[in-house]
């Protein structure tokens, strides 16, 4: 037997040895029961997201956007602070072949969750300084994104904390 016969031969016995589809679409994988009760934020409650996540690197920065959205439709004062290379999440210049088209599915799902928090009376702050690292200006944010001096990410955490706000600080490089 040549080697393509036996690769050939070798391929259709791999093939073979789970049936496929092993499920059927639709199939259940995992179970449904929730464990912790659906909480609501209470009055004055807040949610505060930090981002050092770059954008498309990893699920991180994607996730801390979503967690936040949801957040703010339980109730919670809700607001994102991008700093450092997460700084480039908030930015409404990228895409490719230009702004806002998608190179590969999914490109514009940070850009797109980001409005909508905004659109829902979310608040997102980036600092300047992680732009700068990036080569990005001010006008490059989305709208609706406010500017932040260096020295405001620590107050912002204090300013928050004093709230007595959840803190919820992702960090990924």
């Amino acid at each position: 037997m040549s080697y393509d016969e036996q690769i050939q031969a070798n391929i259709d016995a791999s093939l073979a040895e789970i049936p496929h589809p092993s499920l059927p679409k639709g199939s259940s994988l995992y179970g449904s029961t929730k464990i912790f009760p659906d909480y609501q934020a209470e009055p004055g409650q807040a949610y505060f997201t930090l981002v050092h996540g770059i954008a498309h690197e990893s699920s991180v920065s994607f996730v801390a956007i979503l967690q936040a959205t949801r957040a703010l439709r339980k109730g919670f004062e809700s607001a994102i602070y991008f700093y450092g290379p997460g700084a480039i999440n908030a930015l409404d210049t990228r895409g490719f072949p230009t702004t806002g088209d998608s190179a590969f599915p999914g490109e514009q799902n940070i850009n797109d969750a980001l409005k909508t928090f905004i659109g829902e009376g979310g608040t997102v702050f980036c600092c300047r300084f992680g732009l700068s690292l990036h080569g990005a200006r001010e006008e490059d944010l989305i709208e609706g994104v406010i500017p932040a001096h260096p020295l405001d990410v620590q107050d912002a955490v204090i300013h928050y904390a004093r709230k007595g706000a959840i803190i919820n600080s992702t960090y990924n490089l």
